[in-house]
């Protein structure tokens, strides 16, 4: 039997780690990325040196009952262990543990560092066919590609799609390997859209190479995300009301809930996380009625207390406040086209009848997570979707699937074969995009995956190999 993982960020070469650990000898795994990032993901990958994790050090182990492993692995002292350290590091992790999986499983495991640009169902198989053309057969498939590229934003004129004036993706590399931010003039004026995570990853990069021009980030409510303690607060455990709120399948008792609770905590932040082992099964039971209810009215101030950004990172975006060179506004971008002198933009501030006119000489767009598959420009994905074997989620979170972690084919059926794991579940388990809840649906699906696979094909003879092999890739 072979099992074919497409996507080698977090959730690809974490379960290839564990399947590579517990597979028996008679299954080939293949695990396909592409070269940039390859083990490690984009959020680990295309880091760079300023960037912090927002979780502790102590916290991030990829093994659901070893969650101190990544502390282990540096040999931290138990201070540096609940420090927030950078995210290349936190890569290297990844990229070490699954080559020392490959190295002594029993398994077959090739490493292939190339695109998958299309799935198609081949009789019980599946043919993958990578970006330069060449193809296999695998009897299994898991999607983890992670994250979708970000978005077009609306309203930006085709001039300024291929100028220079507008970035895009802000770590998008060029020729010479660097980042699109590499090319903003110091003395830029520099419209960001977005104020979450990668708002904040943007401004610290262009303060680190000098940057000293003004810098404003513009989003719907111009909510920035809350910091952690410099010191981890007590743990507290959820009262009746809330546990009650939990079962109610009902936003809003639970909103009344936690309103009630929060003056009398310790601090908020051992609130939300008290909230973490709940959230999955709270939001299997709410009806899209109440899910929509949620991202309408409470998805910003959700993500911004549940996504927390490190001590330090919070206390310089407070300081560029504070000095007047970073402005944080709520609004929305209507228009941004490209000027004689300048980027021309209209932008509406909330609440505001009238827009104003303004001009920039950099704009990027720094929108962060997207999962909407009906609207997206990831080839693989969009072949799936075009072809039906696919289906989106109708609030734009994924794709639809199994609790068995299947993918549902337009027509609703399970197609038998194909998997996802990470993000793209929001739809059925919305805290799927974190190190904790990825590694237990890893552990989970490795083991459904070599429960049903194994027995399944016994006997049957095994699908081609692949037409490249990359031992190592990424390194």
């Amino acid at each position: 039997m072979r099992i074919t993982i497409i996507g080698a960020g977090f959730s690809g070469s974490v379960l290839a780690t564990e399947l590579a650990r517990c597979a028996p000898s008679g299954v080939d795994l293949c695990l396909v990325g592409t070269p940039d990032g390859y083990g490690r993901g984009v959020a680990y990958g295309e880091a760079r040196p300023e960037h912090l994790l927002n979780v502790r050090a102590r916290e991030l182990g990829a093994t659901q009952d070893q969650p101190a492993e990544f502390a282990r692995w540096l040999n931290l002292t138990r201070r540096a262990e609940e420090s927030f350290l950078p995210r290349l590091v936190y890569g290297e992790y990844l990229y070490s543990r699954l080559q020392s999986a490959a190295q002594v499983s029993l398994a077959g495991f090739n490493q292939v560092a190339r695109e998958a640009v299309a799935i198609d169902r081949e009789g019980e198989a599946f043919r993958v066919t990578l970006a330069d053309g060449s193809d296999f057969l695998t009897d299994k498939v898991v999607l983890a590609v992670g994250t979708l590229p970000p978005q077009r934003l609306q309203g930006v004129g085709p001039r300024l799609l291929v100028d220079p004036g507008y970035v895009a993706w802000p770590w998008q590399r060029n020729l010479r390997g660097e980042d699109a931010l590499a090319r903003v003039p110091n003395d830029a004026r520099v419209l960001i859209i977005g104020t979450g995570l990668t708002m904040a990853d943007t401004v610290v990069t262009l303060l680190r190479r000098g940057h000293q021009g003004p810098i404003t980030a513009l989003s719907r409510h111009g909510l920035l995300p809350h910091p952690h303690l410099p010191e981890p607060g007590p743990a507290i455990a959820l009262p009746p009301t809330v546990l009650h709120a939990l079962n109610s399948a009902d936003v809003a008792l639970l909103l009344r809930a936690l309103r009630s609770l929060a003056p009398i905590v310790p601090d908020w932040r051992g609130l939300v996380d008290a909230l973490r082992p709940y959230l999955q099964g709270y939001w299997k039971t709410l009806p899209d009625e109440q899910r929509g209810r949620f991202l309408r009215h409470l998805r910003s101030y959700w993500e911004i207390v549940r996504h927390r950004i490190a001590p330090s990172v919070h206390e310089e975006l407070q300081a560029l406040q504070a000095q007047g060179q970073l402005r944080i506004r709520a609004g929305r971008l209507l228009r941004a086209s490209r000027g004689e002198a300048a980027v021309e933009v209209l932008v509406r501030d909330r609440g505001q009848a009238h827009a104003s006119a303004e001009q920039y000489d950099v704009l990027v767009r720094a929108t962060g997570l997207d999962t909407d598959i009906e609207r997206t420009s990831h080839p693989l994905v969009g072949q799936l979707r075009d072809a039906g074997t696919i289906s989106a989620d109708p609030l734009g979170l994924g794709l639809r699937a199994t609790a068995q972690f299947e993918a549902l084919d337009r027509h609703g059926a399970p197609v038998r074969g194909l998997y996802c794991i990470g993000p793209l579940l929001r739809g059925q388990l919305w805290e799927i995009t974190a190190v904790p809840e990825l590694r237990v649906a890893a552990r989970q699906l490795a083991q459904q995956l070599l429960r049903n696979g194994v027995a399944a094909k016994a006997g049957q003879p095994r699908a081609r190999e692949p037409a490249l092999r990359v031992a190592g890739a990424g390194g």
